[in-house]
């Protein structure tokens, strides 16, 4: 039979044991909110005329394009859709921000949700910012021709 030491501490295990699955709980039910919460975020963006709406999830999918009639009388193919593509980058700007405020609950005090959303979180701006482009060097270049034509 076991004694009451041992008693207390089978007791103060399981208390443990109840109290981190408590939490447990708890953080997945939050996590599961924080996702309920994502799956909702749409935020569009318009172009200066009004002739481009695009709409974005959280995930910067585009989910919703509007283009006035004009849009095809105002822009050329090219230009239309580098419009589209410039609009749809400033609406996914405005849902990451979204996402980031979402996510803000559920992430350490110190973190920054947007660098998160980039994958740049746990990463020092040298390690992610692409290197210079390298310039051509024309010193090494022979501008004379040195095949012969028949």
């Amino acid at each position: 039979m076991p004694g009451i030491a041992e008693v207390a501490v089978a007791t103060d295990h399981r208390a443990g044991v109840d109290g981190l699955l408590a939490e447990y709980r708890r953080s997945r039910e939050q996590l599961a909110a924080v996702h309920r919460e994502l799956a909702t975020i749409a935020e569009s963006a318009t172009d200066a005329d009004g002739l481009i709406t695009v709409t974005v999830s959280a995930r910067g999918s585009i989910i919703g394009l509007q283009l006035a009639e004009a849009a095809y009388r105002v822009y050329r193919p090219d230009q239309l859709a580098r419009q589209i593509v410039l609009v749809a980058g400033m609406a996914t700007t405005k849902a990451v921000r979204a996402a980031g405020r979402a996510l803000e609950p559920v992430l350490p005090a110190d973190s920054d949700p947007d660098a998160l959303l980039r994958g740049t979180a746990d990463l020092r701006p040298d390690e992610y910012k692409p290197p210079p482009e390298e310039e051509e060097s024309m010193e090494e270049r022979s501008w004379l021709q040195t095949e012969r034509r028949p």
